[in-house]
């Protein structure tokens, strides 16, 4: 931290994982607003997110997040355990990175946001810093400092050192003192005639052209960049430029630099040039005639702080100065062709705030606005002021606030009776208009310059909420919440299946949880709004003409004026919702991939309008959400597909009852059920008193281990019913899939046929074909495997298996499973043919019904992770014969 006092500390550590992002995020706003740092709580979040993001997600590490608050500002490290991670450098011989890529973002955005910043390393870590400045609030003069103790002084090393650098006009070192040589490693002889350029590290910040080479041909130039030492670390240094000439009028640069954390030693207070003696008396005598500024005087001290505060003030100050009875302030968009109403007194509900009119042409046009116009009575020129139609004022007088010539405002002030203005009052509040012109421009700046700020920690903080879901009802829950209030206040989402379908009203919120019924009943009667690519936002009346088609009925039949059917709904709740829905409404496309995919609704109460800077920033929140609805969709359209691929896979329920045979089968299939698995398992009737049974295990998952499942499990159905034994069963299977060519897949198959005894004992003639072997248990609790390993399918041309015979006395267990049973891990441990026989030999005396789900059990309490591999089980036990 240099010589900064730190005042407090937090610190926490997130896990390598998607959520920590947000939890950081969520961290570092309650450290500062706890602070008392609110005015760089957006930055700080925007910065702190993706620095985060680059530990917990890109590098796969924790990161800790450490908050330092100083008496000046606040610094912020987060650091992650992957100090091999490369950083992009910026210099002249590199091409600055896109914004776009995720390597590197956090740091362009380091030199576009914060003050300060830098990355560390250590044998262990990485730490990525960044500082940022509290507002200033100077008190008194700048050039002198208060005394201080010795503790609370800048601290330094034991010796100070200056470097001093010359650079002549071609921008090569043509001096280098000792201690240059001390500070950056460099012997005199090494550097004399190099370029500046190959030592001086300079911090590139998006949007800025100033490089080193145009600061040396500044006159006079002081900040901070850093010089690559000898040992190949950059040194942050705080430098002081000269440009001087010399005897024969070439000129060149005399350079000081101190290391960074000592810049007291060179930094410059701001101050402005003392005047000189004459105007010093003529400041005096002005002072005495006139002891306050003209600003303060019409503003009134102190002044408001806000850009609101300091527009609500003007217009009533500028109602008092010429004793109207209303008046109003309007603000100039960006291009200067349209006003938007931003304050205003003496008019109904603050008369539509932020409506907009166009100022030079079109119906309801404000011509009025870049010069002074006094209207004596606007009865006989209707629509001169859009702005007072309908409010009963009569005479006006408008005057334009300009900033350097430019259009940048319009304020008016207007009473009940004619005549009431002219000329004179034109000019008196004209001045008055220019004395606060300068000062509402740069509250309206800082304002813009706050709310894009703020709109970036919005959709850093939207985007993460996006993508932390692909459920589409969760996703669509997600865009109205993120929506309403911040935005708007009641929002609607349609959506819209296919280009032949109709939007569906899909989501209906309002910040009023006791409006949202009526709204949403509003909204249904209403044809939707038609599905467009145009980007931006549109607007849509439809729903206010409706709500107030309503309202009038409603009223009528409250006065017994109408014969209409009786409401559904009382005429309270018709009302709440008309003036719900009375204000702006805009529609926003849901456009991805080139297609409609929704809309999104967003609306304001009666008589309020939506500001420009929130409709853009809804249009990029719209762009963002229906990326992430349409991956929604295809992501339940893909499950949708896998998980019917997958049904068809496995036999028709009910399986088929064997008499004188329990038989159970468990199927789980891992994942999040959007992929297809490769285990399966069948049991059907061969002919009159013999049954087929199967389980076997494809290689891979997807649509090739899909279609070698289908083709196995049909043609050991077809080919068992042909009359084949199991050996020539398997041999054919086997050709079959070896001749599916580059779409093959291994296979391991577990096939037998069974014949229930009259006895009440149960024949197996087996074949195990690679997969894990059928394990057997007796009634005296022994467990021994029941056939013996043999070559799998859809490797080898020639195979030559042979089955064995297995006879179940009554009581005996056949387990058959596939390899996500026995390959169950935890960590380095693994459950294993030897765990399963453990497991099996407590299951004596238990139905077949009761060893499979035991069996179950002890897998899924074998780890505490879920399951990565799909798993089947098959038990058949034939029932003991009762005595007597």
């Amino acid at each position: 931290m240099g010589s900064a006092v730190i005042t407090a500390r937090a610190a926490a550590t997130f896990e390598p994982v998607g959520r920590s992002v947000a939890t950081a995020r969520a961290f570092v706003r309650d450290t500062l607003q706890g602070w008392g740092c609110g005015d760089i709580v957006d930055d700080a979040v925007v910065l702190t997110s993706e620095l985060v993001t680059n530990a917990v997600v890109h590098a796969g590490t924790a990161a800790d997040v450490l908050c330092l608050r100083t008496d000046g500002g606040v610094r912020i490290s987060v650091a992650d355990r992957y100090p091999e991670r490369e950083i992009p450098l910026q210099n002249a011989g590199q091409a600055m990175v896109h914004p776009d890529r995720e390597g590197g973002r956090g740091l362009l955005l380091c030199g576009a946001l914060a003050s300060r910043w830098g990355v560390e390393y250590t044998a262990a870590q990485k730490h990525v810093w960044f500082q940022l400045e509290l507002p200033e609030r100077p008190a008194g003069t700048r050039s002198a400092g208060p005394a201080l103790p010795v503790d609370a002084l800048p601290a330094t090393d034991t010796r100070v050192r200056v470097a001093v650098v010359q650079i002549d006009r071609a921008g090569c070192i043509s001096f280098w003192n000792d201690d240059a040589q001390d500070l950056f490693g460099y012997e005199q002889e090494k550097v004399i005639g190099k370029p500046i350029t190959d030592f001086a590290a300079w911090p590139h910040t998006p949007g800025t052209g100033t490089g080193i080479a145009e600061a040396l041909e500044l006159s006079r130039w002081e900040g901070s960049y850093g010089i690559r030492g000898a040992d190949g670390r950059v040194l942050p240094v705080y430098a002081s430029h000269l440009r001087v000439r010399d005897a024969d009028g070439d000129a060149s640069t005399v350079c000081l630099l101190v290391r960074d954390h000592e810049r007291a030693i060179l930094q410059s207070p701001q101050r402005t040039p003392a005047p000189d003696a004459a105007t010093q008396t003529a400041r005096s005598a002005q002072s005495a005639a006139h002891p306050s500024d003209p600003f303060e005087v019409f503003i009134g001290s102190p002044a408001p702080d806000d850009l609101d505060g300091l527009l609500q003030r003007t217009v009533e100050r500028a109602r008092d100065m010429l004793d109207g009875d209303a008046a109003y302030l309007l603000l100039a968009t960006d291009d200067e062709t349209e006003l938007e109403v931003r304050a205003s007194t003496g008019l109904p509900s603050a008369r539509q705030r932020f409506a907009r009119v166009p100022v030079e042409a079109g119906s309801g046009r404000y011509g009025s606005a870049r010069m002074p116009a006094v209207h004596e009575d606007l009865t006989a020129v209707p629509g001169a002021v859009p702005l007072l139609s309908g409010t009963g004022m009569r005479s006006v007088v408008t005057v334009p606030l300009k900033v350097e010539g430019r259009l940048t405002g319009s304020l008016g002030v207007a009473a009940e009776g004619p005549g009431r203005y002219t000329n004179e009052e034109a000019l008196r509040l004209q001045f008055a208009a220019d004395r606060i012109a300068l000062a509402v421009e740069r509250a309206r700046l800082t304002e813009l310059e706050k709310l894009r700020r703020g709109s970036l920690s919005f959709l850093v903080e939207a985007s993460d909420l996006l993508a932390g879901t692909l459920d589409r009802d969760q996703t669509l829950a997600l865009m109205a919440q993120m929506t309403v209030p911040t935005l708007a206040t009641w929002c609607a989402v349609y959506t819209v299946a296919d280009q032949a379908s109709e939007p569906e009203l899909s989501y209906v919120l309002h910040e009023d949880e006791d409006r949202i019924d009526g709204l949403k009943t509003l909204l249904l009667k209403v044809d939707p709004p038609e599905p467009v690519t145009t980007p931006g936002a549109r607007v849509w009346t439809a729903p206010g003409d409706a709500a107030h088609d309503a309202a009038l009925r409603t009223s009528m039949r409250s006065l017994g004026l109408g014969h209409a059917a009786r409401p559904s709904t009382g005429p309270g709740a018709t009302l709440a919702t008309a003036s719900a829905v009375g204000g702006e409404t805009v529609v926003l496309p849901l456009v991805a991939r080139n297609r409609v995919i929704g809309m999104l609704t967003l609306g304001k109460p009666a008589e309020e309008h939506f500001r420009q800077e929130i409709l853009e920033l809804a249009e990029d929140l719209s762009r963002r959400a229906a990326l992430a609805l349409d991956n929604a969709r295809l992501y339940s359209e893909r499950t949708a597909i896998s998980q019917s691929l997958q049904r068809s896979l496995l036999p028709p329920e009910p399986l088929p009852d064997i008499p004188g045979v329990e038989v159970e089968v468990i199927y789980r299939a891992a994942g999040e059920g959007n992929e297809v698995g490769g285990d399966f398992y069948d049991l059907f009737p061969i002919r009159d008193g013999a049954y087929g049974f199967a389980i076997g295990d494809v290689c891979g998952t997807g649509p090739e281990a899909a279609a070698v499942t289908g083709l196995a499990r049909h043609a050991l159905r077809l080919l068992a019913r042909e009359g084949f034994g199991g050996p020539a069963v398997l041999e054919r299977l086997n050709a079959a899939i070896l001749d599916e060519g580059a779409r093959s897949r291994f296979l391991t198959l577990l096939y037998g046929e069974l014949w229930p005894q009259p006895d009440g004992s149960a024949l197996l003639k087996v074949v195990c074909a690679g997969h894990p072997l059928p394990l057997r248990l007796r009634q005296d609790g022994t467990v021994e495997p029941a056939a013996e390993p043999q070559p799998l399918l859809g490797v080898m041309d020639d195979l030559e298996l042979y089955e064995q015979t297995v006879t179940l006395d009554p009581g005996d267990v056949l387990l058959c499973v596939t390899d996500g049973v026995t390959e169950r891990r935890e960590g380095t441990r693994m459950l294993g043919d030897d765990g399963l026989t453990d497991v099996l030999t407590t299951c004596t005396g238990l139905t077949a019904g009761a060893v499979a789900a035991r069996i179950l059990r002890a897998v899924e309490r074998f780890a505490a992770e879920p399951a990565s591999d799909d798993m089947a089980i098959l038990a058949m036990r034939v029932p003991e014969i009762p005595a007597g």
